[in-house]
């Protein structure tokens, strides 16, 4: 009877044991379940692309390691103005972007702001710096682009004459302008002439330097140009009959675009774009005569000339402004009733300001 009793005595604790050991087992299992969840949600919390944000300045995966910038205006020395310009030519910008994974830039010039957005349609380039009117026509006609700064507000171009040929505004009527189709200077010269009331006239699409010689030889009455081409043009005898500075509502502002297709590889590209080119425009601000002597350089001209045209004021330090946002939307306005832009869409789903 004894020795049955501890039998059964043994038994029960070898159930006891057993089912301590299972519960222990359960316990352990969920914790590593609850582990792996935490481990997942914490994976899920961090930033797309894959790897590091602009914060972290590591390298981000899926990012190509090169990027391909385009900007306006020819030279044989293939650089850009502005800070961004200055930035890439002493390597500042080049700097900040090796932190993320981006080993070079390449630069493309364009001779306008069209030009430049079909390589952006296209994939041939990443980013570019160009004029709000053809940035703007583009995203109307279903680019995929966002507005990640605007550098510059204050584009200014000049209605030009031959010395022998209209002498204002209004002697437009029933004349013939050259202007670059889709560029700023195009929503200049349309803006101009409808405030002016003339509206018997026509528009043929030329590039600057074709431009001159129609000019030239009577093809056209008058043309459409800016910085150093107009003011070499008035100097040798034409004649200005407007400049948009006299009005601010026709000033250009220039853009500063992404491709969509960029920004899903790369999505703090404008933070880290607009960072480094904030560090650029700090370091042209201190070396002032350097950077004018750059310009001067390679747009073949003098340093006093360059003050003239391209003063650091006029460079933004932040990447969006109220004034120049709603100089934007004005733009954006006037193209679309003029049936330039073929839809409207709403600015602030344009624009991608950096956190």
């Amino acid at each position: 009877m004894r020795e049955r009793d501890e039998s059964k005595t043994r038994k029960e604790m070898s159930k006891r044991g057993w089912t301590a050991a299972l519960l222990a087992g359960v316990i352990a299992l969920a914790l590593v379940i609850q582990g792996c969840g935490a481990k997942e949600e914490k994976q899920a919390s961090a930033p797309s692309a894959g790897g590091a944000s602009a914060s972290s300045g590591e390298p981000v995966r899926n990012v190509p390691e090169v990027l391909n910038y385009g900007y306006i205006g020819l030279n044989d020395k293939n650089h850009a103005p502005g800070a961004e310009g200055w930035g890439l030519y002493k390597g500042i910008i080049q700097e900040e972007l090796k932190k993320y994974g981006i080993k070079e830039v390449k630069l493309t010039g364009f001779p306008n702001g069209p030009d430049q957005t079909e390589s952006l349609i296209s994939g041939r380039l990443d980013i570019g710096s160009l004029g709000d009117t053809p940035a703007i026509i583009a995203r109307a006609g279903g680019a995929k682009t966002r507005l990640i700064a605007q550098p510059n507000t204050r584009t200014i171009g000049h209605v030009i004459a031959g010395p022998n040929g209209p002498k204002t505004i209004q002697e437009l009527q029933g004349k013939t302008l050259a202007i670059q189709k889709g560029s700023f200077m195009h929503r200049y010269v349309v803006g101009l002439l409808k405030e002016a009331g003339v509206t018997d006239y026509k528009l043929v699409h030329m590039l600057i330097p074709d431009a001159q010689a129609a000019l030239a030889n009577g093809s056209v009455d008058a043309m459409t140009d800016v910085g150093l081409t107009a003011l070499k043009s008035i100097q040798s005898g034409n004649v200005q009959l407007d400049v948009s500075s006299d009005h601010p509502e026709l000033l250009g502002t220039s853009s500063t675009v992404v491709s969509e297709d960029y920004l899903k590889k790369f999505p703090d590209f404008p933070k880290v774009w607009n960072e480094a080119r904030e560090k650029a425009l700090a370091d042209l601000q201190q070396n002032p005569e350097e950077y004018y002597q750059f310009l001067a350089d390679f747009q073949k001209t003098t340093v006093d000339i360059v003050k003239k045209l391209s003063p650091i004021e006029d460079i933004k330090d932040t990447a969006f402004t109220d004034d120049g946002l709603k100089l934007l939307e004005g733009t954006k306005n006037f193209l679309v009733e003029e049936k330039l832009a073929k839809n409207d869409f709403a600015i602030e789903d344009w624009v991608l300001k950096a956190e």
